[in-house]
């Protein structure tokens, strides 16, 4: 009988590591932002019937980047979780935070179990407040840790550049215009430095809107709406660019 070869915990776990990772890169880069009345999740997606966004709960919103098949599970999951809680419970018992902890136990447990493959799948766990400061963003990578986020976050092949240009842009109480103009920026960026266009048609984009008078603050943004959401912060960004040239005119007249 031949001896069985040997890998040792620490390379097995960094070869499952390194799997789930590169099929993560394979899928397509999502965002999610907070702005002034919320929180929008922005992603390039083409399809109309497979989504990357999804509603848990009234204030919960849920993002995912990797295998379609692995995170509709997760998705499920999470919605008969918040359903279960609130009735058994109370509606306010079901957070962000108690949601992304069963995720994490989930993918945790499947990450370090040898009897199958790890998910490829990196989610995004959003709960919106009644304040700005209220807001929470948790990121969950393929092995089941949690992330508290601030501000803007990136999931998917492209990430950490996506998440370095939008840690030195985004800035507090932006618009939604402004805010989806960012994050259509940030994700047409690629690795060599240029930049492609998006058409609004191949954009997912939803919301958490703390605004909305119903409780469930889900809503997806689509078709005019979007349009003239992008339109708005392209003339926003057009109008910066021109004041900051016009104060440079200034200060270079005042120097002489």
């Amino acid at each position: 009988m031949s001896t069985p070869f040997y890998v040792s915990p620490q390379q097995a776990m960094a070869d499952r590591a390194e799997y789930a990772r590169k099929g993560i890169a394979r899928g397509r880069s999502l965002v999610v932002l907070q702005y002034a009345d919320g929180i929008v999740f922005v992603g390039e997606n083409p399809s109309r019937a497979l989504h990357k966004f999804s509603e848990i709960y009234d204030r919960i919103g849920f993002a995912a980047a990797g295998k379609y098949n692995e995170y509709e599970n997760l998705r499920i999951g999470g919605v008969r979780y918040a359903d279960l809680r609130g009735y058994t419970y109370d509606r306010d018992d079901v957070t962000a935070r108690g949601l992304a902890n069963v995720y994490a136990q989930t993918l945790g447990t499947i990450f370090s179990s040898a009897a199958e493959k790890p998910y490829e799948v990196e989610l995004v766990v959003a709960e919106v407040g009644e304040t700005p400061e209220g807001d929470q963003i948790y990121r969950l990578p393929h092995d089941g840790s949690i992330v508290d986020e601030h501000g803007s976050v990136a999931v998917g092949g492209n990430a950490e550049l996506i998440s370095n240009y939008l840690d030195q842009r985004h800035q507090d109480g932006m618009s939604l215009a402004e805010a989806l103009k960012l994050a259509v920026q940030a994700l047409s960026r690629e690795s060599n430095g240029t930049q492609r266009e998006i058409p609004a048609e191949r954009l997912e984009v939803a919301v958490l809107d703390r605004t909305r008078p119903q409780s469930r603050k889900f809503k997806r943004v689509v078709g005019r709406q979007l349009d003239r959401l992008l339109e708005a912060g392209g003339a926003a960004t057009e109008a910066e660019s021109a004041d900051d040239g016009e104060g440079s005119e200034e200060s270079g007249a005042s120097e002489e």
